[in-house]
């Protein structure tokens, strides 16, 4: 249920999916845990590297960030080159430094919207994190405080907006909750869709796989 190093190994068992790297995202609604999970995998996985997508939004760009993903991100890491990206300081609301990406055998996305339609085709794996909408802006709330209250109000019709039009969760090959003791593991659904179906005598014929 907690064994970090051995979905670490999972992972790296994947062919790769971008050039030589296997992207993997952890996706979810806002405050679901994300960056925690990320961070912990990234270690699992003896440092590997990890793009937050805070880093590609901006206040006005909460999701519209496609056009920088592709260009920095996707495209240098397909041809086994670094990405470099500049990533957004949301208090001085101006992007920083270059920073590196590098093309290792796994690269982890991390942040509401990571397995959007754009990203699918490119990723080895698709975490959800497993938290209810509500119950995960609640905590983000509580996290950030009264000071960013007025951006809240703003950033949850903006996720509202973005998962009806381009949900993730649907195509996840896994769903991820928190428990007690670290974390718990089920199949996502596109696992599930892709089993096979047993059909009852009834329906006539036999299983196929």
């Amino acid at each position: 249920m907690n064994d970090l190093a051995g979905r670490a190994r999972g992972l790296l068992s994947l062919p790769p999916s971008c050039g030589p790297v296997r992207l993997v995202a952890i996706d979810g609604h806002a405050g679901s845990g994300k960056s925690t999970l990320a961070t912990r995998l990234a270690e699992a996985l003896g440092g590997a590297p990890l793009l937050r997508l805070d880093d590609l939004a901006t206040h006005e760009e909460l999701f519209a960030w496609t056009d920088r993903l592709r260009e920095q991100v996707l495209r240098p890491l397909s041809r086994g080159e670094p990405a470099r990206y500049a990533p957004y300081d949301w208090t001085a609301r101006r992007f920083g430094p270059l920073r590196a990406l590098a093309p290792a055998p796994v690269v982890l996305i991390e942040g509401v919207g990571a397995g959007r339609r754009l990203l699918r085709s490119r990723l080895a794996a698709l975490w959800w994190m497993e938290m209810d909408r509500d119950t995960s802006w609640e905590r983000g709330r509580r996290r950030d405080g009264a000071a960013l209250r007025g951006f809240w109000d703003g950033w949850t019709v903006a996720e509202e907006r973005h998962f009806a039009e381009d949900p993730s969760r649907p195509y996840a090959d896994a769903l991820v909750r928190q428990v007690s003791e670290g974390y718990e593991w089920l199949d996502g659904p596109r696992v599930a869709a892709a089993a096979p179906r047993n059909l009852t005598e009834g329906e006539g014929g036999r299983s196929s796989g």
